[in-house]
């Protein structure tokens, strides 16, 4: 917008007292790179599905860096809706293609977050998303003939990030805002969220999902590398990778102790054993080790 006066450069907001003038996001750098589709995004894409298709709440929880939020963004296109809502009311490009698939909302809370903030601004993003779907499928907005989108009742799914910041309150607003409408809510936290909410009886008896996000396999990190380094002009050679070393107490290495006592001193118990099995050989009281399988998505 140009200066209302043509002696005005503006310097004015170098020293004022001013916050941010827009909320908008900044633009996306033009290398960002592009995300990937693992194992684990795919089987967020199901968690967050069968959250959406049941109208529950569910609960995400993983370790920090894993790809929560990335995976949860890809999932309700939160970037490109953002760089969408940019231009404003110049836009005249159509609603992107994932938003009206998804039809998910996504938030994430300050750290400072009231009730009071979440209750106006929960009813907002989810609206604008709800307005949008009927917007693509009326080719208007109207309020008065179009009752379906009142009251956010396009959107269908709300994805709340980083809900480790929600104190007591905020999580009851939270559940007040999900029990006066029909879309479903995922909280995305650490380890130890499910755990926390569980002290809430209300709010957990609406849980219906909860989702562990695990790390990376070696395969898919090797995959997400490849294609990284290849963006780069970079490759992997496996022959130049650095061999790593044995462990000292590895069985293939050498032991670290010195001398010839410490070798007949191992001899001499591998012979006890050895003598001591044969002579009374007896079953091992201690049940044989039980494989460890990771299970699946529980439905709580």
């Amino acid at each position: 917008m140009p200066a209302t006066n043509e002696n005005d450069d503006g310097r004015r907001f170098l020293s004022a007292d001013l916050g941010e003038i827009s909320a908008a996001p900044p633009p996306v750098p033009p290398d960002t790179p592009a995300f990937l589709i693992t194992k684990e995004h795919r089987r967020f894409t199901e968690f967050a599905t069968a959250v959406r298709t049941n109208r529950h709440i569910g609960v995400c929880y993983g370790p920090p860096g894993v790809g929560k939020t990335l995976s949860a963004r890809a999932y309700a296109g939160a970037t490109e809706w953002e760089q969408w809502q940019r231009t404003g009311q110049t836009n005249t490009e159509p609603v992107p293609a994932r938003v009206l698939e998804a039809r998910t909302a996504f938030w994430t809370p300050t750290v400072t977050i009231s009730p009071r903030e979440i209750d106006r601004q929960l009813p907002r993003i989810c609206q604008r998303i709800s307005w949008a779907a009927e917007y693509t499928l009326e080719g208007n907005i109207d309020v008065f003939e179009h009752r379906d989108s009142r009251a956010s009742g396009l959107t269908e799914l709300l994805i709340i990030d980083e809900a480790d910041r929600l104190k007591p309150p905020a999580l009851e607003q939270v559940r007040d805002y999900y029990d006066r409408h029909t879309m479903g809510v995922i909280l995305i936290g650490m380890p130890g969220i499910e755990k926390r909410l569980a002290r809430y009886p209300q709010l957990y008896s609406r849980i219906g999902f909860a989702h562990h996000y695990r790390t990376l396999s070696t395969e898919e990190l090797t995959f997400v590398l490849t294609n990284r380094w290849q963006e780069l002009g970079l490759t992997i050679d496996p022959r130049t990778s650095p061999t790593p070393k044995p462990s000292p107490l590895s069985p293939a290495s050498p032991t670290a102790t010195s001398g010839s006592s410490s070798a007949s001193s191992l001899k001499s118990r591998a012979s006890v054993t050895s003598t001591s099995s044969t002579a009374s050989p007896r079953k091992s009281s201690k049940q044989p080790a039980k494989p460890y399988s990771s299970a699946p998505d529980r439905a709580i």
